[in-house]
């Protein structure tokens, strides 16, 4: 799994809640709807214009509010390869994981960081450069087992892996 993502970056605020990313009347809508919507409360740019390989960074408490998973969803059909925040609600930093979307905190990092700078971020070793100059910044490296989840594409095909290895071992007693 690659844990090294290089993009341009979609800056947001602090306090973002799951109904800004995805409004509510829009959640019973087919993901390639709901896609073309994400975030426009906040940038009306950001679904028309957002590409393949793009970056999210927000501020403080990330997904705030409700557990809805079909906002990290949302965001991941928009193409955006991973998303960096000060911090995160943690049912959606637990979202992010279990549908295999990648997601890292920097505490400080909107500080430093402006829309459309280009940024590469390995979520293994923590490490965040600014290639426009070369500026680093830490955060903290996404546990190992997440990055499992990752690499097995969220927690269902993590563990119909685990359930795999279970039978193997058990037909090889």
């Amino acid at each position: 799994m690659n844990t090294t993502f290089e993009g341009r970056v979609w800056k947001f605020g602090d306090n973002i809640p799951t109904d800004q990313i995805v409004s509510t009347p829009l959640v019973v809508q087919p993901l390639d709807i709901i896609k073309e919507h994400v975030l426009e409360v906040l940038n009306p740019r950001f679904p028309k214009e957002v590409r393949p390989g793009d970056l999210l960074v927000a501020g403080h408490h990330f997904g705030q509010s409700s557990g809805r998973a079909i906002a990290v969803k949302a965001i991941a059909a928009t193409g955006v390869a991973c998303v960096i925040a000060e911090d995160f609600s943690r049912t959606f930093y637990r979202n992010c994981f279990e549908v295999g979307f990648p997601a890292a905190e920097s505490p400080g990092i909107t500080d430093w960081v402006e829309d459309g700078d280009v940024l590469r971020v390995d979520i293994a070793t923590g490490e965040i450069v600014r290639l426009s100059d070369g500026r680093t910044a830490a955060m903290e490296p996404v546990h190992p087992l997440l990055r499992r989840m990752l690499a097995a594409g969220g927690l269902i095909a993590m563990g119909d892996e685990f359930d795999r290895l279970e039978m193997g071992v058990a037909y090889d007693a």
